[in-house]
């Protein structure tokens, strides 16, 4: 396993490798890495010849009152784990090398990137994106692999790789949980025990209006009102939203007819958790 932490050296592996049309698979990380990201990194390594692994804690996607400076960063622990999955290359830069002094230029995907989290956090989506065609243009993979936990952030990807004709597959991971439901986060460190019990109302949230759904009601706004029943059990939950929209334009639906993304997001104390789940009147 190679270790590059410069942009020239990233470079100079991918035109290498591309002399010898190998297929290059990426996955974008933030470090601080569980079986969510090593899923993701098997998948990589099982329709890849190559896997590229960046670990990147991008600042421009955290807000000024965000956890930018405290979010867990162990470079040692996180190669061991991915060195034992085979992987080929992982791609750590600088925030130097990635936003040079003075960098003023921003991909932004409109309207998508105030929906969900956007709405919550101003400007995130629009880091996202930006360091994500970075990467794009820097290691140029063939595909790339996200979460579904990250469902917005997946679709907010897809619009710009389509609108951009950026020539990489985008290939989505589904959401791997702990034995009692709740979602893998890097996040999840930050929860005390108590606060980690507590944590298991998001998913619960999810799974009321699921059954509510399978019992055959489509009309949005009873499914929702279904998953905020849950956060009223739980003072130390302060939900930031519950809402369905459509997947893959985070629109909002009112009825279900299609395919829809039942999406939530929640304050644990001070520690802010996602999840999601996918429902569809077809199946």
């Amino acid at each position: 396993m190679k270790l590059i932490k410069t942009i020239d050296e990233m470079r100079a592996f991918r035109y290498a490798a591309r002399k010898s049309s190998k297929r290059l698979g990426l996955v974008p990380t933030m470090g601080a890495l569980h079986e969510g990201h090593l899923s993701l990194v098997r998948a990589a390594r099982d329709t890849s010849d190559i896997v590229v692994v960046s670990i990147f804690v991008n600042p421009t996607q955290f807000g000024p009152n965000e956890d930018f400076a405290k979010y867990p960063r162990n470079l040692e622990s996180d190669s061991k784990m991915l060195e034992h999955e085979q992987v080929d290359v992982i791609f750590a830069p600088s925030v130097n090398d990635m936003y040079p002094g003075g960098a003023v230029t921003w991909v932004t995907v409109e309207e998508m990137s105030d929906r969900l989290c956007g709405r919550s956090r101003p400007g995130h989506f629009r880091g996202v994106t930006t360091v994500v065609s970075k990467l794009f243009h820097i290691i140029e993979p063939d595909v790339a692999f996200f979460g579904q936990k990250d469902a917005a952030q997946v679709a907010i990807i897809r619009r710009m790789v389509r609108d951009l004709n950026m020539p990489v597959e985008i290939e989505v991971g589904a959401i791997v949980r702990e034995p009692d439901g709740l979602a893998l986060s890097s996040r999840n460190a930050y929860l005390n025990p108590e606060e980690r019990k507590s944590a298991l109302i998001v998913h619960r949230s999810l799974q009321q209006s699921q059954t509510l759904f399978e019992e055959g009601e489509r009309n949005s706004a009873k499914l929702i009102a279904a998953g905020k029943q849950e956060f009223a059990r739980k003072p130390n939950a302060r939900l930031d939203y519950f809402e369905i929209v459509d997947p893959d334009s985070l629109e909002p639906i009112s009825l279900i007819s299609n395919r829809a993304l039942i999406a939530v997001a929640a304050f644990i104390g001070n520690t802010r958790l996602i999840d999601n789940i996918i429902v569809d009147p077809k199946l």
